[in-house]
């Protein structure tokens, strides 16, 4: 199989209604608010300042009246309540600001994550057992559960109640017999947003609680380290949530994340959904994927600054062992893929060798790389557990429902999910997934796209265009990316290589009419060695902050040769 050169997407211009409409506003913000399905004046100032134009009155959730009176009564009658997350970002984001609400209540409430390594994902048995010795009464599940009707049933059995809020898809006509369920994809909920991360449900059940409690504003920094960290879409409320979460990150007295930013060089006062994206989030899941994710929650909630200056340190090591464990893993998973199908239309690849804590992190490499679905899975002696990651034209989540038989457990999202299986199954598995992975992508143009905003020319592109238009998208990401354009038959001045294996590629390109920029390509270095003299572009155009120094740049995400 050979990766394909990538789809360039410049949309159509905007209608003249919709140029009529947004009249108040640059030409340029006006095509990215029309792209981005703001034709009003009214729903663009919505977007642009961040404001909810829907009713997000948390009890419309189903489950989360007799859940808020079940948790109000534990706290009434001093019963000791559990708050079981997983041990990603957003489980422990979660567990950390459940645990804080409750705590703001005088709850007599505990964390509790699972081991990655020693107990899998999601709500297991005897965690449950140990909870009940423990002396718990109530157990709230944050970022997990929803695939657990098994361990729910076990926790009425031993007198346990069990609130599950989650976010993942639900089984079809198979909810767990929790005593509340929390998730507005379940059928019949009418919460009008449906895309929160697992840390804004658990912030939705904290402001059902608080109400209008000012202490409410110190959760929203957890919120957004965890929807950022998840990859959930920073549309509605999520970005919503993340714009003001940023600001109390920005303004944070939470001793962990000073130490973290400390560790990772960023300055706490600037820190953008970037950062949390590449720099933060993974340090906070670095210690899941290779211990326990007890650390990354222990950061999060200590008011000892010596400690969380220990454990930013741990995280920040552990986090340099699982890039080169990563590595590892990743060329071994290519090559064992590449060689058993190339041209398979869902790559695979399992071994007893890997690292199950960064299965997932190959997986979507070989994923960004080939443009297919990928599992990726560590073999043990009698389970295999896989991580999947996917493409916007395959539902992987739905794929592994096909083959609910065969596995042990899965869940997860369209783009991303999990799942065990007994060995003895696993060549069935991997058959039936690639078989309907064929059905449904065989007549697809599998290329990966990159959509742009607008086509434009050097001389559109400046400090200007960023202050006042371009860092009202913020934040950006998944779901909200940043704007994107095409310039055509751009010179290339000078070019060079830089980082680590000249890996990046470094220019200056001009229009020759004196509009100069600088310009990155990450992971775009191979370049260098053919490099023409001129060029088709597609860039982001950012701020870039480097030793004090500020300036904008190109961020280059493909480019083509045009002579």
């Amino acid at each position: 199989m050979i990766t394909t050169p990538k789809r360039w997407i410049v949309p159509p211009l905007l209608t003249p209604t919709a140029d009529s409409a947004l009249a108040a506003f640059p030409p340029i913000l006006r095509q990215i608010l029309f792209n981005r399905g703001f034709d009003t004046d009214a729903s663009a100032r919505a977007y642009l300042n961040a404001k909810p134009d829907f009713d997000s009155n948390p009890l419309q959730m189903t489950g989360m009246k007799i859940a808020v009176e079940r948790i109000k009564l534990a706290i009434e009658e001093h019963e000791p309540i559990a708050i079981y997350g997983d041990y990603d970002v957003d489980g422990v984001t979660s567990t950390a600001l459940m645990v804080q609400a409750l705590k703001m209540l005088n709850a007599d409430v505990m964390g509790y994550i699972p081991n990655r390594f020693d107990e899998g994902y999601g709500l297991n048995n005897e965690a449950l057992d140990i909870l009940k010795e423990r002396g718990i009464k109530l157990v709230i599940s944050v970022d997990c559960g929803i695939r657990s009707p098994k361990e729910a049933e076990h926790a009425r059995s031993i007198g346990l109640d069990l609130i599950i809020s989650d976010h993942h898809h639900p089984a079809e006509g198979d909810l767990p017999s929790a005593f509340a369920v929390i998730n507005p994809k379940q059928q019949g909920d009418i919460y009008p947003d449906k895309d929160l991360a697992g840390v804004g449900i658990a912030y939705k059940i904290a402001e059902a609680l608080l109400g209008t409690d000012n202490r409410l504003s110190e959760l929203l920094d957890l919120v957004a380290l965890g929807t950022v960290a998840d990859l959930a879409p920073l549309v509605g409320e999520n970005r919503i949530l993340v714009r003001k979460g940023l600001k109390q990150i920005q303004q944070t007295t939470r001793q962990g994340l000073f130490a973290l930013a400390g560790v990772a060089e960023i300055k706490i006062g600037k820190t953008t959904a970037t950062n949390i994206g590449f720099t933060l989030g993974p340090r906070l899941n670095a210690s899941g994927r290779l211990e326990s994710a007890l650390a990354s929650f222990e950061l999060l909630t200590t008011t000892d600054f010596m400690r969380a200056g220990q454990l930013a340190q741990q995280l920040n090591i552990q986090n340099r062992s699982r890039q080169e464990i990563t590595r590892n893993v990743q060329e071994q998973a290519e090559g064992l893929a590449m060689s058993a199908d190339p041209d398979a239309y869902l790559l695979f690849a399992a071994h007893e060798e890997f690292n199950s804590g960064v299965v997932g992190l190959a997986a979507s490499r070989l994923t960004e790389t080939y443009y297919r679905p990928a599992i990726v899975a560590f073999k043990g002696a009698e389970e295999t557990r896989g991580s999947c990651r996917s493409i916007p034209e395959f539902h992987i989540t739905n794929a592994l429902d096909q083959c609910a038989d065969l596995l042990v457990r899965h869940g997860g999202h369209a783009a991303a999910a999990g799942f065990t299986v007994k060995n003895e199954n696993v060549d069935a598995l991997v058959a039936r997934l690639k078989s309907i992975a064929k059905k449904e992508l065989a007549d697809k143009d599998l290329r990966p796209t990159l959509a742009a905003d607008a086509e434009v020319s050097l001389a559109d592109i400046n400090p200007d265009l960023y202050e006042k238009c371009l860092k009202y998208l913020e934040p950006t990401g998944y779901g909200n990316p940043s704007a994107a354009f095409v310039a055509r038959n751009v010179r290339v001045k000078n070019a060079r290589t830089v980082g680590a294996d000249a890996k990046h590629l470094k220019l200056s390109l001009d229009d020759e009419k004196g509009h100069v920029h600088d310009a990155i390509g990450f992971r775009l270095g191979h370049w260098q060695k053919s490099m023409p003299s001129r060029v088709d572009i597609l860039f982001n155009y950012e701020l870039n902050e480097f030793n004090g120094r500020v300036s904008y740049q190109l961020n280059l995400k493909d480019l083509r040769n045009v002579g």
